[in-house]
């Protein structure tokens, strides 16, 4: 009886050890690219095939590094995007003081685009304010946070693109945030509107019928997954919409699974990935 206590015992160790390994080592490498295929009859036909990249919660000193990085910048690359966007979450977990900014903010200026590229902080960036601030500008994204930008190509009616800051932190409502975007909205002749944010949840606390795309993070799609089960913790942010797309009326939502971690250095059945979206009118 003691024998079998103690067999069992080293094989439940064994197999604990195995899967944890491979969460750490395995599920955290490889790079995937998601593409989609979003349908709008609002879209004008001179942007259709418009191609946007859409990375999120890099976290980096995580799991993600010089060479991760550089292997994501030309993944991208190989695209030749019309649009990057990043929804937030920039950094690791806690004290960033070990990480070389420089670093960061060279390789993410190595992103290529057609128009342009366009960021907003995640709930870890908050912690780090005047560092996200800095590697954002220093890579040449544009800074969104609860702000609004009206881009062209090849028509004389324009996309916006909008951003919400994180909603766990900062003094501004989200009412705040959202009705000057709104309003601007409503006097403004767009072909098609996108918000870009980072905890999804906040989502249905305004008036998000007046974005026909929303692109957001936070979740990871829940960094660890189990097959038929699905995720098994979010955070809050993301625990009514954590997974790949929802739609919500005419609303489309999609929400990367991140490319670094956040708490453990751990995913499973969840590679780190970035989505690519191309834009048609039909």
């Amino acid at each position: 009886m003691k024998f079998k206590i103690i067999f069992i015992t080293v094989i439940f160790i064994l197999v604990f050890s195995g899967f944890m390994l491979y969460g750490r080592y395995i599920s955290t490498n490889g790079l995937v690219t998601k593409e989609y295929k979003i349908v709008s009859k609002k879209l004008d036909k001179k942007y259709h095939g418009l191609k946007i990249v859409h990375i999120s919660d890099l976290h980096y000193g995580s799991t993600i590094f010089e060479k991760e990085l550089d292997k994501i910048v030309s993944e991208i690359n190989l695209i030749n995007p019309d649009i990057v966007v990043f929804t937030g979450d920039l950094f690791k977990t806690g004290d960033i003081f070990d990480l070389n900014l420089s670093n960061i903010s060279n390789r993410l200026k190595n992103i290529n685009t057609k128009i342009g590229k366009y960021s907003i902080m995640g709930n870890h960036d908050y912690e780090n304010l005047s560092s996200y601030k800095k590697v954002i500008k220093d890579s040449n994204f544009t800074d969104l946070n609860d702000s609004y930008e009206l881009v062209y190509k090849d028509s004389s009616k324009p996309i916006l693109i909008a951003g919400l800051s994180t909603n766990l932190f900062g003094t501004l409502s989200l009412k705040d945030k959202t009705n000057p975007i709104i309003e601007f909205i409503d006097v403004t002749d767009t072909t098609y509107n996108i918000l870009l944010m980072h905890e999804p949840d906040f989502l249905t606390d305004f008036d998000y019928g007046i974005f026909d795309l929303v692109l957001a993070g936070h979740s990871h799609n829940g960094q660890v997954r189990l097959p038929i089960i699905g995720a098994l913790y979010t955070p809050f942010g993301s625990k009514k919409y954590y997974t790949e797309y929802y739609k919500l009326n005419n609303t489309d939502l999609y929400i990367s699974s991140g490319l670094g971690t956040s708490l453990f250095n751990l995913r499973f059945f969840n590679k780190p990935s970035f989505n690519y979206y191309r834009l048609t009118n039909y």
